[in-house]
């Protein structure tokens, strides 16, 4: 048996950034920023999100920069060659196949310019 779920509470990082194909499939990609707790300051650390289909048309349709977000999904990794060195890379990415609208209307009039 293997289990890969990744669940995660914050604030997005920008508006979705939103692509649609010829099949008729949809994803939006946003930043999610969660912050870590320390003794000295609070630094979020940041996800990539990856959103499809109906999932990701409510995170295009109500999800912007500063919304508070809870997201359930899976890690997975993107990998490509950078065209300017040649060098294999890679990044987390966070599939995600739940999400949950956190904040209220109040907080969404709020400027989140912190992230």
């Amino acid at each position: 048996m293997s289990l890969n779920i990744v669940t995660l509470v914050g604030r997005a990082g920008g508006d979705p950034n939103v692509k649609y194909f010829e099949s008729g499939s949809m994803v939006c990609n946003l930043t999610l920023a969660v912050n870590r707790r320390s003794s000295k300051n609070d630094q979020p650390d940041w996800f990539n999100l990856e959103i499809w289909d109906r999932t990701g048309e409510i995170a295009a349709d109500y999800v912007r920069k500063g919304s508070l977000i809870g997201v359930k999904g899976s890690l997975k990794f993107d990998y490509w060659q950078d065209r300017n060195t040649g060098a294999n890379r890679s990044k987390p990415v966070i599939r995600v196949y739940q999400l949950e609208l956190l904040g209220s209307k109040r907080d969404d009039a709020q400027n989140y310019d912190e992230f």
